[in-house]
């Protein structure tokens, strides 16, 4: 189903104040947590992190989207808003939450055409969606893909290594973290269903395998499992 865009489409300027209003949420969503907030201690849970994720599931999810002929602009904002709830909604129904801050903000604060805001809504609402992408519309699957991407690769090997130091682990242990992120990838590429994401995966993939191997070959006497990844 096609869907109907605003002359001009969405402006830089439009976007630019989208983004500053999805970083004040985060900001003001942690300000107002009690003892903490939930887990805050890990980075992930933080303001800026979550705001980086967008930030980058916005980049992923765009270029996914160009290059297999999905709407760019429902996918990029539908992006940015998806996890502007994640600090201040249990993690079951910040999906839901995140889709009625952005029908509110689009519908107060443009001129979106309600198909616009819908297809944006509708995506935001099912990019926690656990089965198959390809039933999905193509904007949501661009969402999901580059949500799982994010996590896949070097970002999420740096966040597994700060990890370590959160739960007081030693260097020593760093083979095994690396190792989640390959499991972890490994089953992004099983859900994945477009060939950009698909490709993304794999080069990613190959950056986190020759990572381990360095970890291997220079921190002495470190147990590593060898671990075969599908690398086409």
């Amino acid at each position: 189903m096609g869907v109907e865009i605003k002359e001009g489409r969405v402006t830089d300027e439009e976007f630019a104040d989208m983004k500053q209003f999805v970083y004040d949420y985060l900001a003001a969503s942690v300000e107002n947590e009690e003892e903490g907030g939930r887990m805050r201690w890990y980075p992930w849970h933080s303001a800026e992190y979550r705001y980086n994720h967008i930030l980058n599931v916005v980049e992923l999810s765009g270029k996914i989207a160009e290059r297999e002929g999905a709407d760019v602009d429902v996918t990029k904002v539908a992006a940015l808003f998806h996890d502007i709830a994640k600090l201040d909604a249990d993690q079951d129904v910040h999906a839901e939450e995140g889709a009625r801050v952005a029908r509110e903000y689009l519908e107060t604060r443009g001129s979106f055409p309600a198909s616009f805001v819908d297809e944006v809504c509708r995506s935001i609402e099912l990019h926690s969606y656990q089965d198959e992408l390809g039933d999905l519309p193509m904007e949501t699957q661009c969402l999901i893909e580059a949500d799982i991407l994010d996590k896949v690769g070097a970002n999420g090997t740096a966040l597994m290594l700060l990890r370590m130091g959160y739960e007081a682990r030693t260097h020593m242990d760093s083979a095994e973290m690396v190792e989640r992120v390959l499991d972890r990838g490994e089953d992004a590429v099983e859900r994945i269903e477009s060939d950009t994401a698909e490709s993304i995966a794999h080069q990613r993939l190959k950056r986190v395998k020759w990572f381990r191997e360095w970890l291997q070959g220079e921190v002495a006497e470190m147990d590593v499992e060898e671990h075969d990844v599908d690398l086409r």
